[in-house]
């Protein structure tokens, strides 16, 4: 237990494997309960979290009004829901990022005159110039620098392109801003890209979305702000070890969104690596990992790969939890070739995920034909993963006679619906429950 949270691993697999077989998969499971200890979870945490928000000023927020009065406001409301005692700053950006509040370059305290002063500061903002991402971000390091420990937490908001800067410039912002804080990023309207948004949220662990409407921005921040409130331990990383013989395949995070963690790697000791996995709250999360061994023989049994949650101070406290991957020779095929539950419902949400990506790409080169089969394949997965919020999405883009199962692309598909199907293609659905059975 730590800063009042327990930690729990589950693995779902079938360790079966047939002889001479190589390649073995797991679902590893994460979830971070409270302990329910009263008073495990009070000043301290707070006095640690630390949150900075960079609001996109460049010109094109002038285009409608709207837009730059609900950046000013959803901020305002950020920052009413900050936790008393939580650190934060407000950064303003455009071809520059420069301090909001406090004024200069440092951190302020949540209270009642923090928060006063800051908002005052906040509805004074106007919006003119470029758009330079990477300087907001770096700006946003600074800070968090200034706070090595605790939970770090960013939102970003932008309207637009970075069109600012080139892409060597983002790329080095982003390498210097990775695993120093997650950031959350949301689009306003729609004449950002999600791609770019979304290589962003990916590197620095956080999330990316749509809001297209102003009207919906302050109560999205409000989310992004509490669920931030809600994180008790920060820097959570995934050590996984396995045999001298062996070789990682993958670790990809599943489970609320699909993020590819396989090239975060990190060595930490002896056969042991660590990828990293943000900050946590009370909350579940879940992992695909992917081990190569030595063809195994039908009497071999074997610890293939062994999973720990770790902090910084793991090296002396130990572990979080540990789960264990194992592997086991048959020469019952049947036995062999039953696919996990969970791995094969987490492998149709990659596929799923990788069709939206690729349709929407056949799309917006002008292989149509290729655009309606992969979307085709889109819906079809997400009806039958029971994905109803991207079924939804879907049914804005395509159209599927019930009767005869063809598939076409709709005639007239607005930027909105796109970029939401975009930006909400790798998130997850949970496997349906249903009774308990063996692993096999």
């Amino acid at each position: 237990m730590v800063s009042g949270l327990d930690f729990e691993v589950t693995v779902d697999q079938n360790r079966h494997l047939p002889v001479g077989g190589r390649d073995v998969d797991a679902i590893v499971t994460v979830t971070a309960a409270e302990s329910g200890e009263t008073g495990s979870v009070g000043s301290a945490a707070t006095e640690d979290t630390t949150v900075v928000i960079m609001v996109d000023c460049s010109s094109s927020m002038n285009w409608p009004r709207a837009r730059i009065a609900a950046a000013r406001q959803a901020t305002v409301t950020a920052v009413d829901a900050l936790r008393e005692g939580v650190r934060f700053a407000v950064i303003a950006g455009n071809l520059t990022a420069r301090m909001v509040y406090p004024p200069h370059r440092g951190l302020a305290r949540a209270d009642a005159a923090g928060r006063a002063a800051a908002k005052q500061a906040i509805r004074e903002l106007r919006a003119d110039g470029g758009t330079a991402m990477s300087r907001w971000l770096l700006l946003a390091e600074e800070l968090f620098r200034s706070q090595p420990g605790g939970v770090r937490h960013a939102i970003l908001l932008t309207d637009g392109v970075n069109q600012g800067e080139d892409e060597a410039e983002l790329a080095e912002g982003l390498a210097a801003c990775r695993d120093r804080f997650v950031c959350d990023c949301r689009g306003i309207g729609t004449d950002w890209r999600v791609p770019e948004l979304r290589r962003i949220a990916e590197t620095l662990l956080g999330t990316v979305d749509i809001v297209a409407e102003p009207g919906n921005l302050a109560e999205d921040f409000r989310a992004m702000t509490d669920a931030a409130m809600g994180k008790e331990v920060a820097d959570v990383a995934l050590r996984l070890w396995t045999p001298q013989t062996a070789r990682l395949r993958f670790v990809k995070q599943v489970d609320p969104d699909m993020v590819d963690l396989s090239e975060r790697r990190v060595p930490s000791g002896a056969m042991t690596d660590d990828f990293p996995t943000g900050s946590w709250g009370a909350e579940t999360r879940a992992y695909h990992v992917g081990v190569e061994i030595e063809p195994i023989e039908m009497t071999d049994r074997m610890l293939a790969a062994r999973i720990s949650v770790v902090t910084p101070s793991s090296d002396q406290s130990g572990p979080l939890a540990t789960g264990l991957v194992l592997a086991e020779g048959t020469a019952d095929l049947m036995q062999a070739t039953i696919v996990n539950r969970e791995v094969a419902h987490y492998t149709g949400q990659a596929e799923l995920a990788g069709a939206i990506r690729e349709g929407l790409a056949a799309r917006a080169g002008g292989d149509l034909d290729m655009a309606t089969r992969r979307l085709g394949r889109a819906a079809e997965l997400a009806e039958s993963s029971g994905h109803r919020d991207t079924a939804r999405l879907l049914a804005e883009v395509v159209e599927v006679d019930e009767h005869t199962g063809t598939v076409r692309l709709r005639s007239r598909i607005s930027a909105e619906a796109e970029m939401t199907l975009d930006a909400r293609s790798t998130r997850t659905a949970r496997v349906r429950p249903q009774a308990s059975q063996e692993d096999g």
